[in-house]
Formats: structure tokens, sequence, C-alpha cells
């Protein structure tokens, strides 16, 4: 039996901008294939209190020698050790696409071990939980149609689809991550006790605005919904747009009184 042996805490997660003394922790979690980059420019957009820390999985960036997790359970059980140490004071979540799935599992986790939680949980681009995916699995596709697949979504660049050579370096990530997401099975539980706040593209043909408003019945708290111009990885074309309702949203908790739901 092969074990599987991965970073230390620290590889799992990038802050561009340390602030030890920050009021509160925002975890972004990345889409299929993505890395802790997507999100290296958010600490300049966002409160100076607010330390951005965003999720580098294995089998990406500098951890392409790491095997990529496949499974939704063992990911998110990782997780809830690794960021431990990273929960001592009030955090977020964030997370787009699948970053937002395993955000969401995650957070339910979190609560079975009653460990700390996070105040609020933002998912971006991506369908509630027991919504089932609109599309056909890509992930056992052969390598010429899988690319063309991520071609059709575009969350990939040209540049990058046509490098043969980086493309089987990023392929085994792709498929793994595709994996995940397109072998998720909701189970069904108790909505949350944190507020949820679902973002969508307006032209988004992968997540319908009807399933990401299926969110609401996720949380015993506040659901609101924020759509923007854009198709599926809106998070690039908007992101300033995306980061001042974020900001507007993150304000509440950073009160000088002692904020709305610490």
């Amino acid at each position: 039996m092969t074990v599987t042996t991965y970073s230390a805490a620290p590889d799992w997660v990038t802050r561009s901008v340390p602030n030890p003394n920050a009021a509160l922790r925002l975890f972004c979690f990345p889409y299929a294939g993505g890395g802790s980059v997507i999100y290296h420019h958010w600490p300049r957009h966002l409160p100076g209190t607010v330390e951005v820390c965003a999720l580098k999985l294995p089998g990406r960036e500098n951890r392409l020698s790491e095997p990529p997790f496949t499974q939704m359970t063992p990911l998110v059980r990782t997780l809830s050790d690794v960021l431990l140490p990273y929960l001592d004071r009030p955090f977020v979540f964030f997370g787009h696409s699948l970053g937002g799935l395993i955000s969401f599992e995650l957070t339910q986790l979190l609560r079975q071990q009653q460990r700390p939680m996070p105040l609020h949980l933002y998912a971006s681009g991506i369908r509630a939980p027991h919504i089932p995916p609109s599309r056909e699995p890509m992930h056992a596709l052969p390598t010429p149609a899988f690319i063309e697949g991520l071609r059709r979504i575009k969350g990939t660049p040209e540049d990058i689809l046509n490098n043969d050579s980086l493309m089987q370096l990023l392929l085994p990530c792709l498929r793994a991550d595709f994996l995940l997401s397109e072998t998720y099975i909701y189970t069904p539980k108790t909505p949350l006790d944190c507020p949820i706040t679902a973002f969508g593209g307006t032209d988004d043909t992968i997540v319908s605005q009807d399933a990401l408003n299926a969110w609401q019945s996720h949380t015993h708290q506040a659901f609101k919904r924020h759509m923007f111009p854009g198709n599926h990885f809106f998070i690039h074309h908007t992101r300033p747009s995306l980061l001042a309702v974020l900001t507007q949203e993150l304000t509440s908790y950073l009160q000088p009184d002692g904020a709305e739901g610490l």
C-alpha cells in the first residue's frame, strides 16, 4: 500500500501580503486546475485589516510532484488539519467553481469536528451542492477532446492550450480536479449557521442563476446573490467590481466595536 506524503502546512497557504496583525483572514479556494496565483493581487483591493490566504493544493505551482486529490472527503479532511493553525482569528471562505464546493464541504467538516467556523461563505461561479452538474463529465475524455472541452469553458488561455509541453505538465492536475468535481456526491446536511453569498456571471453557461439561488437552502442565516458581467470566469474580467462588493461585505466584520458576527 502506497502512503502519500504531502507538504507541511505552510506550503498549503500563500500570503502575497502577509499581515500578522490582521483582524480577519480571507481563505481563497481555486477553481479546477487553478493555483494560489489567482488571488495574488487581491490584497491591494481589500481592506488592510484583511489577510488573503490563497490555498495552494497539491499537483500545481511548486507542488507539481505531489499527487493531486481526486476525492472530496480526503481533501477536506487534510485541509481541516493543515489549516487549523490559521484558524486562530476570525475568518471567511471564498471559493470559485470547484473551490466553492471544497470550501462548503470543509465548512461542514469543521462544524462536525467542533472546530472554528467561517463567519461567512462566499460561493462564486458554482451551483449549490445539491444541484447536479449541467454538462457532461470531461475528466475521462481523450486528451484532444479534453483540451477542446477546456477551450469551450474559456478558463485556460489559448497560448497555454496550444503549448503541448506545458499542457503535458498541467493535464494530470486538471484531470484530477475535474474528476473530483464531476464525481462529487452531495450528502444532505443541516443548513449552516453562517451567511452565504453567491456570486455569478451573467453570461455563465455552466452555472445558472437558479443554481446560484439554490444556495439559500444551505444556510439558516442571510443569503445574498450578486451577478457580474462575464462568463464562468468573471472573477478575472470583473475583478475590481467583485472586490468592491466583497470589501463592502467584509466591512461588517471589521467594525471597531466588535464586528457583526464576531
